[in-house]
This record gives C-alpha cells, structure tokens and sequence, in this order.
C-alpha cells in the first residue's frame, strides 16, 4: 500500500501546478539555494492541509460553501498577486543575482512558497478523495498519517527542487534583457493560468 501511495505521490507532484511554477519562478530569480526556501514554504504549506484533513477540518471546509469560497479567493487573489508582480520584474543580469540576498531574506521566501500552497484549497480536495484509500481504518491512524506526511513531503521536496533546477538551466540563455522579459511574462501568464483554474474550481462532495 506504501508503495501505492508512494507511486500516487510522485505523479501528483510531477504534475504541473501552483508550486512547480512559484519552485520555476524562484529558482530564475533566486538560484537552487536560495529556491530551496520557498520549497520548505511549500512543504509548510502542504503538511498544514494534510493536518487539516487529519483531525476533520478538511471535510468541514469542503462541507462549507462559504469557508471553501473564502480560501478559494484568497489563493486566487495571491496567485494573480504573483502574475502580476513576475509581470512587472524588471530585467537584470541574472546570472549575477542568483546569489543575493532578496528583500524580507530566507523568511520572504519561506512565506511565499507557504502561501501558495496554503492558500489552495485544491490540496485539502485531494487529500480528502486520495488519502483515505491508503489508510486502514482499523490500525493506528497517527503512525500512518506520519508515513504518508513524511512520503509527500520527501517526493515534494525532490521534484520542486528538479523544477527549480531546470529554471536555473534557463540562465544559460538569457542573455539579453528582451529574453529575460519574455520568460518573466510567460511565468506572468502561468501563473495568471493558475489564478483562473483555481477560481473554476467547485466544492464536491466531502470523502472522509
């Protein structure tokens, strides 16, 4: 069953979302060092939604029209903050800047990674529909939430850092300020993607 989920996780955190694009993001601007920081945001993020579903509160949001809508919105807004702020990123000599130390330091980017996952209520939606199928009601609950915390946190951990990476790789070309602007805009409109499929996103039913 370990297995199972082990194999569940890698493709969730492969498939594009919110977090690869705000690892890619992060990784161009602040290099894989640095990037790391917000990927710990992100795990933050991930691990509070997991306790969320753990003690009942995941149903109840899902449950609640308006708790639901409220947490949507919230991510829609901070994901169409991110658009616009990537939109607006002026451009630089970034091969110099992937070193240095950004406004607000590590915490900044811890917050921002946290913000993206936590504010995205999709993730409580998965938990709730995927995690009660590797978990056997009749043994111990707490060790068995532990083991698939500790799953999605190491793949998470290894595919956000691959994704970081291969935006650093992108250094390799940006040599001019137009291609710099160009990439900016695309990560702008990624995200704006995000912001919308959020905001289309429906409460179902609660599975736990």
């Amino acid at each position: 069953m370990w297995l199972a989920f082990f194999g569940a996780a890698i493709l969730i955190a492969v498939s594009p979302g919110a977090g690869a694009i705000q690892s890619m993001a992060t990784g161009l601007t602040h290099g894989v060092r640095r990037g790391y920081w917000s990927i710990i945001g992100l795990e933050i993020g991930l691990m509070l939604q997991l306790t969320l579903v753990a003690v009942g509160l995941g149903a109840a949001v899902s449950n609640s029209i308006l708790a639901f809508t409220i947490i949507k919105w919230v991510g829609v807004a901070y994901l169409a903050y991110l658009a616009v702020r990537q939109w607006r990123t002026a451009a630089v000599d970034l091969r110099t800047q992937v070193d240095r130390v950004v406004a607000g330091g590590r915490a900044s980017l811890v917050a921002r990674g946290f913000l993206v996952n936590a504010t995205n209520p999709k993730g409580l939606l998965f938990f709730l529909a995927v995690m009660p199928q590797f978990v056997v009601p009749t043994a111990p609950l707490l060790p068995q939430y532990v083991a698939i915390g500790v799953t999605m946190v190491a793949v998470d951990l290894v595919v956000m850092g691959l994704y970081t990476g291969l935006a650093v790789r992108l250094l390799t070309w940006l040599r001019t300020p137009r291609q710099q602007t160009v990439l900016n805009r695309v990560f702008s409109g990624l995200f704006a993607t995000a912001a919308v499929v959020l905001s289309l996103l429906r409460r179902g039913p609660a599975t736990i």
